[in-house]
């Protein structure tokens, strides 16, 4: 199973977060107990939502897609994360799909 998966407003992406890392960076897509999760470093602490913050920010980044797409709703607290990106779910896996293939 893939590291997202279309919802009725857009996606819910399964995480996998390492906080306080030396650089952020997603990772790429690594094994989870629900099939795969998608890896990402971020460099700040995981104190007051701020590596959830940055999450959001560095995948924003990444997609070039506008921050308030995305919602933590699941694991705030903890380095398994269910994010949800607003959107029309078959743009957003083509962008999703178009950044992978672009890292290969």
């Amino acid at each position: 199973m893939s590291f997202y998966r279309a919802a009725g407003d857009g996606l819910r992406l399964r995480l996998k977060v390492r906080p306080q890392a030396r650089r952020a960076a997603i990772d790429g897509v690594v094994p989870d107990i629900e099939g795969e999760a998608l890896a990402v470093s971020v460099t700040a602490p995981p104190e007051d939502g701020k590596a959830n913050a940055a999450v959001v920010a560095l995948l924003a980044r990444a997609w070039k897609l506008p921050a308030a797409s995305f919602a933590v709703v699941q694991g705030a607290t903890a380095r398994r994360k269910l994010v949800s990106i607003t959107g029309d779910p078959g743009t957003l896996a083509a962008i999703i799909e178009a950044w992978r293939s672009s890292r290969a």
